[in-house]
């Protein structure tokens, strides 16, 4: 199958959506599948309000008309829902081109957050954008379940992975901190409520690791923390191996990658009972500990198995991530699907 998968998110955003379609991409095309990816590279971009390092392109439908056009591909998946993603549902709606979207991020509670801006004015806008296409790929059932209320319709889901091979407890180096070491990985922005944990009166050494715009105003606020900035790769993966716990602090997130990388290098999560959390650890007390008091979420989840962690992160592979994306896309394009097999 040949697919155009546009985004707004790419690199060098780090993000789960970035992560998520980086890796969904290079399964599709270990699976045999053609993939055009469509992102800010080649465009004009410009700094996103509150979110400098996230660049909005200029682009119009029929800027991207050619690149689609040339690639001919079998189906169209739109990715987000800023410019780019806005251009390209434009071109396919005024070419009678079937596509499939997918709700990545809860932008409604997002920007009510920065800007005095009723959370129903964006729910608007983003049915609006979803409802049009074939349909909407969803990360979890209680994100499937908060957007059916909103009058959303058509939703798939689609499951997120971790790579357990990279991310692995075998990679544990001395980080030089007093333990018990409470690990957040992640954008360090306001959405995010790290202050709810670094506000948390537990022994041992928080750490964090991410950048992003509320961090110069939290280091100030919370000295003792240790804010190491962003890291990738080994790094990282070393940093996850040598945490005793990892803190999920978000009430916002429709997932939570983060949590499947803490598991995979067999470090139990700390959250608040809420989507994302509440879907990945639900009821498996055995690898992390979901607590409207975030103090005793941490130090409930000291006591969990790193071992049973590591087993639940090995279970859930980004192979069959791309392979639910292709079956979501089988299920509303039938025809589509017959000609192929044929």
């Amino acid at each position: 199958m040949k697919i155009v998968i546009v985004t707004d998110a790419w690199y060098p955003q780090i993000n789960g959506v970035v992560r998520t379609l980086e890796r969904t991409c290079t399964e599709l095309q270990k699976a045999g599948h053609e993939v055009k990816l469509i992102s800010p590279e080649g465009f004009y971009t410009f700094p996103c309000p509150t979110y400098p390092e996230i660049r909005l392109s200029i682009a119009v439908a029929s800027t991207l008309a050619p690149e689609i056009d040339a690639f001919a591909p079998d189906h169209v998946h739109i990715a987000t829902e800023a410019t780019l993603g806005m251009a390209a549902r434009r071109y396919c709606l005024s070419q009678g081109i079937a596509f499939t979207t997918s709700y990545h991020t809860r932008f409604p509670e997002y920007i009510s957050a920065r800007f005095p801006i009723p959370e129903r004015w964006m729910y608007a806008y983003l049915r609006n954008f979803h409802n049009f296409g074939r349909g909407c790929m969803v990360a979890t059932p209680s994100l499937r379940r908060e957007l059916e209320a909103q009058g959303f319709t058509n939703l798939l889901m689609w499951s997120r992975g971790v790579d357990a091979s990279f991310y692995h407890p075998d990679k544990k180096i001395d980080l030089g901190f007093e333990g018990p070491v409470q690990l957040y990985v992640g954008r360090v922005a306001v959405e995010k409520n790290i202050d709810s944990f670094l506000s948390c009166e537990t022994p041992g050494t928080k750490v964090v690791v991410g950048d992003g715009p509320a961090r110069e105003d939290l280091q100030k606020r919370f000295p003792d923390a240790k804010f190491l900035g962003a890291k990738t790769g080994e790094a990282l993966a070393a940093v996850y191996a040598s945490a005793d716990v990892f803190v999920f602090p978000s009430k916002t997130d429709t997932f939570g990658i983060v949590m499947l990388e803490a598991l995979a290098s067999g470090v139990p999560v700390a959250a608040y009972p809420v989507m994302g959390p509440a879907d990945v650890i639900g009821e498996r007390r055995d690898i992390g500990v979901l607590d409207n008091n975030l103090t005793n979420a941490i130090e409930t989840a000291l006591s969990c198995d790193r071992d049973a962690c590591r087993l639940f992160a090995e279970e859930r592979s980004w192979a069959a991530t791309a392979q639910l994306f292709i079956d979501n896309i089988k299920s509303v394009r039938p025809a589509l699907t017959e000609q192929l097999a044929a």
